[in-house]
């Protein structure tokens, strides 16, 4: 009986108060039939706030919709219904309806907010550059390894790119969804940059993505000049072994048989001096090609943790007296006391033995010839090794050569220290890299970037 009672509490209420509303009446309209109008007026308020508490009481209903209604409007899923439990079933189900909806609302919101949470972080620590902006050029999303690849610290506004990257904004805005371009920085950096569009919520939104492929291009290149050496190499062994050994032979001949019985002397010493000239440059030859083996089959790194402060006092140490000697200032300035990077100490070792040799062979004829060896963090944080020297410099149409195998400026070099050198720092995961004004006398300077950790 009270579960019954429970459930037609709602219904009995309404009764009750239907009830007490026309006692009130019926009391108001018998004083008012019975000559005590006063008395009958002073009941009608009375009548009409039992009106009113029917009517709220009614109303309940439309109430509680509005406010689950401006809930999930508002986003306010913190909000619980089950104050009127107690009126019946039908109040209690529906409570906890609205409460169910609020629930899933709430849940969905939370998934939501997490996967939102997981892509951002992805864009946040992905090696790619992305970014977005609307038609107006406005950033949306950026994240730092564009700021990274870009060489800036904040953007807002594409116009704002002028400075640092002058055409990039213009080429940015048309760039067309779908399509790839190259991009060369003031750095020397090569940037493909790959453009998509998406509309959200009626506004049309550009997505950009950046990457680096500078090192990539650095890469087939030395795998191209590296199957160039190696195919020359093999034809000019297979050409040049047999002459050196026909050489010896036809020596052999003149010696044994030609010279006993010859009674021209003198055309017998102009003979064995021809063979002993071209068998000298043949060997020569030999001796030039075996040269470049090491290009070829440079051996991969064993890496270990390496401190660069011992690195690059163990390289001055090692020119001390050549330095002396010459007659040239230097000086070592480290300002990543502590910092230590994951490389092959003695590659990197020979890479800047040849970066100081080269410094050393620039400052021949130069008065007052310094060299300075600086190292520090960069604004990408990686670990830059500078070796500068105040020579004459690097005129352009070497610059652009400089790297090449075979290709010198020096009256005794080989050509391959700079290419080595290069391809040592490559399997690093590096970038060597080189600036110099040209014939003003303000030097040349070379920049190694090592990754720090390992």
């Amino acid at each position: 009986m009270a579960k019954v009672f429970h459930m037609n509490r709602f219904s009995i209420n309404i009764g009750l108060r239907v009830i007490l509303l026309f006692f009130t009446m019926g009391t108001s309209l018998w004083l008012y039939m019975h000559a005590v109008p006063p008395l009958a007026l002073l009941l009608l308020p009375l009548v009409f706030l039992q009106l009113y508490n029917i009517y709220y009481y009614l109303n309940r209903i439309n109430r509680k919709l509005t406010l689950f209604l401006e809930s999930i409007r508002y986003e306010d899923f913190s909000i619980r219904f089950s104050a009127d439990n107690k009126l019946g079933k039908s109040f209690s189900m529906l409570n906890h309806q609205f409460n169910e909806v609020l629930e899933a609302f709430r849940q969905t919101r939370a998934e939501k907010e997490a996967n939102l949470k997981y892509i951002d972080t992805i864009v946040q620590h992905i090696s790619i550059g992305v970014l977005s902006f609307d038609t107006t050029g406005k950033i949306e999303l950026i994240n730092p390894a564009a700021f990274r690849l870009l060489s800036i610290y904040r953007l807002r506004n594409l116009s704002e790119l002028k400075n640092a990257h002058p055409g990039l904004e213009e080429l940015l805005l048309e760039l067309q969804a779908g399509t790839q371009i190259l991009y060369a920085t003031r750095q020397g950096q090569q940037l493909s940059i790959h453009a998509a569009t998406v509309r959200l919520q009626g506004r049309l939104v550009k997505l950009i993505s950046i990457q680096n492929i500078h090192a990539e291009l650095q890469k087939k290149e030395l795998d191209a000049w590296q199957n160039l050496t190696k195919i020359l190499r093999h034809e000019i062994m297979n050409s040049v072994t047999p002459i050196v050994s026909l050489i010896g032979t036809m020596k052999e001949i003149v010696d044994l048989d030609i010279a006993p019985g010859a009674t021209n002397t003198e055309g017998i010493m102009d003979l064995r001096e021809a063979l002993q000239t071209v068998e000298s440059r043949s060997k020569g030859i030999m001796n030039f090609v075996n040269a470049y083996r090491d290009y070829t089959t440079l051996p991969q790194p064993l890496f270990t943790n390496v401190s660069v402060k011992t690195l690059v006092n163990s390289v001055s140490h090692l020119f001390q007296a050549d330095l002396k000697q010459a007659n040239i200032r230097f000086s070592l300035e480290v300002d990543a006391e502590n910092m230590e990077i994951y490389a092959d100490v003695s590659q990197l070792q020979m890479v800047l033995i040849n970066l100081v040799k080269n410094a050393i062979d620039a400052l021949e004829f130069t008065a007052d010839a310094a060299i300075s060896m600086r190292v520090y963090l960069n604004s990408g944080q990686q670990v830059c090794i500078e070796v500068t020297d105040n020579g004459p410099g690097i005129d352009e149409d070497a610059m652009n050569k400089i790297f090449i195998p075979f290709f010198t400026t020096k009256k005794k070099g080989s050509g391959i220290g700079l290419s080595l050198s290069q391809q040592i720092i490559q399997l690093h995961g590096g970038q060597l890299k080189v600036m110099s004004p040209g014939h003003d006398g303000n030097g040349t300077t070379f920049y190694v970037l090592l990754n720090t950790g390992a």
